[in-house]
């Protein structure tokens, strides 16, 4: 075991975050916690990690134990450069045995300048330096907070690896669902204070869930049942005075006093949207620079009233910023945006609104509206506040008192608020439960008009997008169908083309012309093993001179690029290679 918590008990303010509850880590646990924002889950893991104290209980562990954390919203020296922070607290020695490691790490995690300075980093940026820090830690324990937050598709897919084959004990709290499937073996759920666990997947938590819930309301029905039938039995009027009796009316009152199941308020979204005319917004011929490096390049399209548009490609590309083209905030350098009278932008950005934390939340959503109109009658905002796990106590809190979660759920509310007819969504998932998540997904399939969404969840794209742009290079690429057919189409395109070639060869049969080798072809025959092999040799000298680099990053970037330049050049050359001695094999096979 590495880790045990026994009778953890947590107030805070008005609410028991946790309630004399227990949990235990052992070597190769790999444990997601999830539950609804606000539940103390990012508190939970703070306990843990020993930054937190518990009002009550005990946490034990192993003094040889090593545990590395990633906060939420972690604290950076903005002064340190990249390398230095994630160095920070680690002594000199360390540093020299693992920065080629570091390096490679933050390579993979997008951060290619290690002496850029923290304090000029993006949110999404400082998020994945503070993620290199914690898995450059030599740790047995790792807690993770909403570690695939601002992480694009390929990064997501390396920390899936990374973490699978992590021998220690992980706990982390993710939205991501097929994270949550493919990394985790064990999931707890944190339900009004109570901790429950399964050991499972996400799946087949679901499942297990289910079951538990069913049990519950089958004992719930049971209680009832014999409730009434003891209430019409003392109704009628028995009579106290024999043991039997004395008995049966002592078993009733402990039914009567025992709690019923309780379930976790969720959610409730309803479609509200301001009517929506025939002409939408058309962007044609687009152009977009930012510091002389082209981010959209002469993109048009005439959004329809139907579209549900993914938008997806590496950190960086320029989502973001056709977004806000397409909101008509940020103008283009070449090209126009035409937006129709009707239309009403909803635009969910990723930085989110610039909310003051002294505010009230009762204040912030009565400033955009009173009252909403949606498909389900019109709502206050009180009743609307209230719909969005707002109650009154909440209601009176200052924005700031509130948990990332929360902060996150209010602004979509506001959204939602001023009753769009099209919704451009920035990272939506970001920071929401999975509760909140399913509701939204649900919503979003019923909102009248068009929907685009930046989004790096890749259940979330497979669930709500029909087709997905692809942000690449200053082209926006477009496919049709969801994350998954995006994915597979990308990867047949990834694959190598060579395969036609052989394919030459048969095809001139049926002709019965006689093979043979061109000039071309035959000078190429007597020279390619020895190409190969002086490719070969590059590559060992080019890996070699890579564990000389020491702090040269930009000489080992410029090796990194030169390896993968002569592995693809060995690929294309074994691929003709084998070629060229299946024709020598026909053409010897023709002569005898």
């Amino acid at each position: 075991m590495l880790l045990s918590a026994e009778h953890l008990s947590i107030n805070f303010g008005s609410r028991q975050l946790l309630d004399d509850v227990n949990f235990y880590l052992n070597e190769g646990d790999k444990t997601g916690i999830i539950g609804i924002n606000g539940t103390g889950k990012s508190t939970f893991l703070k306990v843990l990690a020993g930054i937190v104290e518990a009002d009550g209980g005990t946490i034990a562990r192993n003094p040889n134990v090593q545990v590395s954390i990633l906060a939420q919203n972690p604290d950076m020296d903005d002064n340190a450069t990249v390398l230095e922070q994630v160095f920070l607290h680690f002594p000199e020695d360390f540093r020299t045995l693992n920065e080629y490691e570091a390096k490679s790490m933050l390579n993979r995690l997008g951060i290619t300048d290690h002496e850029q300075k923290v304090g000029t980093l993006s949110g999404g940026q400082r998020k994945r330096v503070a993620l290199a820090a914690a898995l450059i830690h030599p740790a047995d324990v790792l807690i993770l907070d909403e570690p695939t937050n601002h992480l694009d598709a390929e990064m997501t897919a390396w920390l899936e690896d990374w973490l699978r084959r992590f021998r220690g004990g992980l706990v982390m709290v993710t939205h991501d669902r097929y994270f949550l499937e493919r990394v985790c073996n064990h999931i707890t759920e944190l339900s009004r204070g109570k901790l429950y666990h399964y050991e499972a997947n996400y799946s087949k938590y679901l499942e297990l869930k289910e079951q538990r819930m069913a049990m519950a309301e089958a004992s719930e029905r049971k209680r009832q049942s014999i409730l009434r039938v003891e209430r019409e039995w003392i109704m009628r009027g028995c009579r106290a005075r024999s043991t039997k009796s004395r008995d049966r009316i002592e078993r009733y009152h402990d039914l009567l006093n025992q709690d019923a199941p309780e379930a976790d308020e969720s959610v409730q979204m309803a479609a509200a949207s301001s009517r929506l005319g025939r002409k939408l917004i058309e962007l044609q011929g687009v152009s977009k620079a930012f510091a002389g490096r082209t981010i959209i390049q002469n993109f048009s399209y005439t959004l329809l009233r139907s579209d549900r548009i993914g938008i997806v490609g590496k950190n960086g590309a320029g989502k973001s910023t056709l977004l806000h083209m397409i909101a008509g905030e940020l103008a283009p350098d070449a090209g126009f945006v035409d937006i129709g009278t009707t239309v009403k932008v909803g635009h969910f950005s990723q930085e989110g609104r610039e909310l003051d934390l002294n505010q009230r939340v009762y204040d912030f959503i009565h400033s955009i509206a009173d009252e909403v109109r949606t498909d389900e009658g019109t709502f206050s905002a009180n009743q609307m506040m209230e719909r969005f796990l707002f109650p009154g106590d909440l209601q009176s809190l200052p924005i700031g008192r509130l948990s990332g979660g929360e902060r996150r759920r209010l602004y979509l509310l506001s959204i939602l608020m001023e009753a769009p007819n099209i919704l451009l969504l920035d990272e939506p998932t970001n920071d929401l439960d999975i509760m909140t998540l399913s509701i939204l997904e649900d919503y979003l399939q019923g909102f009248p008009g068009p929907i685009l969404t930046v989004s790096h969840d890749r259940f979330f794209l497979d669930k709500l997008a029909d087709s997905i742009f692809e942000v690449r290079n200053g082209e926006v690429l477009r496919y049709t169908g969801n994350w998954s057919d995006w994915a597979a189409k990308r990867a047949e395109e990834a694959a190598p083309a060579k395969e036609a070639a052989p394919k030459a060869a048969p095809a001139e049969r049926p002709r019965e012309r006689k093979l043979k080798f061109s000039y071309k072809e035959e000078r190429e025959f007597a020279t390619i093993d020895e190409d190969i092999a002086a490719l070969e040799a590059q590559i060992a000298d080019c890996q070699a001179a890579q564990g000389l680099c020491g702090s040269d990053y930009m000489k080992l970037q410029t090796l990194q690029e030169q390896q993968a330049q002569l592995e693809a050049a060995l690929e294309e050359k074994t691929e003709r290679w084998i070629y060229l001695n299946e024709l020598k094999e026909k053409i010897d096979a023709q002569s005898t």
